[in-house]
């Protein structure tokens, strides 16, 4: 028999499509999430999108039909939709187990009603909440996470580089010279489009890349970008994969002092002559409650003091290009002119953003949709840019496999378009590395 799932807000604010994603079975939606939702329907963040995008989608379905009974969702083999009505006519375990009633409470009650209603079918509650989803199982209500989105495997994330050991030396020493290997047989089944290799033998080792386009491997070399050295061979891959013209989207993952958004922002510059503009942006997540609202200042000023790691890696290149003054005039005149854009993620929705190369911080706190959003603004002769670190997450209905940093990395891997490069040695400090292993 089909079931019945009963959506919680952070669900649609997750992604509004969410409600015909069940296949055959029913949808409901209790009266207190539209409420919710209209409170977060004013403004410009994603969930404000989100929760407009909901409320158009409910009206568009229900036009000369009432919401209170089944009405069919659009779409083959697609099951029935309704908005249950606060019925505190029956005693339900949410009032004797969590007392008066507020929103969370209310919509784990709609839940119960409509099981006592349909005894012979399942309900499951969908919540992104996790204090939530134990409170509906305390009270013995079936409840999960919504699963569209959310990467099976955590652990199996394309790493980005592939050690292969056993490398014929003489093929080492003849790749050195010519630059190729013509012959990727010696790859076997882990041939990747765009994919990074370390070849060993014994302490003979040389850095090779798997070029979709001449369908060859090709050396690496530890390239310097604006006076920045790559210091392993994680951040000379990631280093050759932004530089790479064919290479159109690139994600660097990896823990805090790795390099991601320092390599990047070399990079960028360093290519500053192919694209008209250089953005970086990110998403505005503080560490602790205080929102951005209550900072002084005009909106740039708001902004600035979550922007200010990209202001510090900038800095830290001009500190770099001391014996190159020209280079450290240059990124001052690049910001005064505005190729070089620090903006929140937000400013970035509605933009064609043709001829730029953006990056694209923090980027685990992104939704699936947030980054699909992100990479749809891509027009002609755009190069994206993300830098997360999934085990880093600040935002609450997010986690490793949920965000949209794994989520990309899991579906795009093997893309022409594609490269994905996990740093994993951190360079800022040992003190920074103590901190990444011991705490």
């Amino acid at each position: 028999m089909k079931k019945i799932f009963v959506l919680d807000t952070s669900v649609l604010l997750f992604d509004h499509d969410s409600i015909t994603n069940f296949e055959e079975n029913d949808v409901a939606i209790p009266i207190t999430v539209l409420e919710e939702l209209d409170k977060f329907k004013i403004g410009n963040d994603t969930k404000n999108f989100e929760a407009r995008a909901v409320c158009r989608f409910i009206d568009d379905i229900s036009i000369n039909k009432n919401l209170n009974n089944w009405i069919p969702l659009p779409g083959d083999n697609k099951g029935d939709f309704k908005i249950l009505m606060h019925d505190s006519s029956k005693a339900s375990a949410v009032e004797n187990t969590y007392g008066n009633l507020k929103n969370d409470h209310k919509i784990l009650n709609a839940a119960v009603v409509l099981q006592e209603k349909f005894p012979d079918r399942k309900i499951v509650l969908i919540t992104k909440d996790i204090n939530l989803r134990v409170k509906a199982k305390a009270i013995g209500l079936p409840a999960q996470d919504l699963m569209k989105g959310k990467v099976k495997d955590v652990k199996k994330i394309h790493g980005g580089f592939i050690e292969i050991s056993g490398i014929d030396s003489n093929l080492i020493r003849n790749f050195y010279k010519n630059g190729k290997i013509e012959d990727i047989s010696i790859l076997g089944d882990k041939k990747v489009n765009n994919e990074y290799y370390i070849l060993k033998n014994g302490t003979s080792s040389a850095l090779a890349f798997y070029n979709p386009h001449t369908m060859h491997i090709e050396k690496v070399e530890k390239e310097y970008v604006y006076n920045i050295k790559p210091r392993n061979a994680e951040q000379a891959f990631a280093i050759h994969a932004i530089l790479n013209d064919n290479i159109k989207l690139v994600t660097l993952q990896g823990v805090a002092g790795t390099g991601k958004t320092l390599i990047a922002l070399a990079c960028a510059l360093e290519r500053s002559n192919q694209y008209n503009q250089i953005i970086l942006a990110r998403p505005i997540i503080p560490l602790s409650n205080r929102e951005i609202g209550y900072l002084p200042g005009d909106a740039q000023e708001k902004i600035n003091p979550y922007m200010q790691p990209l202001f510090d890696n900038l800095k830290f290149i001009k500190s770099q290009t001391s014996s190159n003054g020209k280079k450290a005039k240059n990124i001052d005149g690049m910001l005064e002119e505005g190729k070089i854009e620090i903006m929140p993620l937000a400013f970035i929705r509605g933009r064609s953003l043709e001829n730029v190369i953006m990056i694209i911080d923090e980027s685990q706190n992104l939704t699936p949709h947030e980054i699909k959003t992100i990479v749809t603004r891509a027009g002609e002769n755009t190069k994206i840019i993300f830098t997360g670190d999934v085990k880093q997450i600040d935002t609450p209905y997010l986690d490793e496999q949920s965000n949209g940093l794994s989520f990309m990395i899991d579906k795009l891997k093997g893309d022409p378009l594609f490269a994905n490069i996990k740093l994993m040695k951190g360079e800022r400090s040992a003190l920074a590395n103590l901190a990444n292993e011991k705490l």
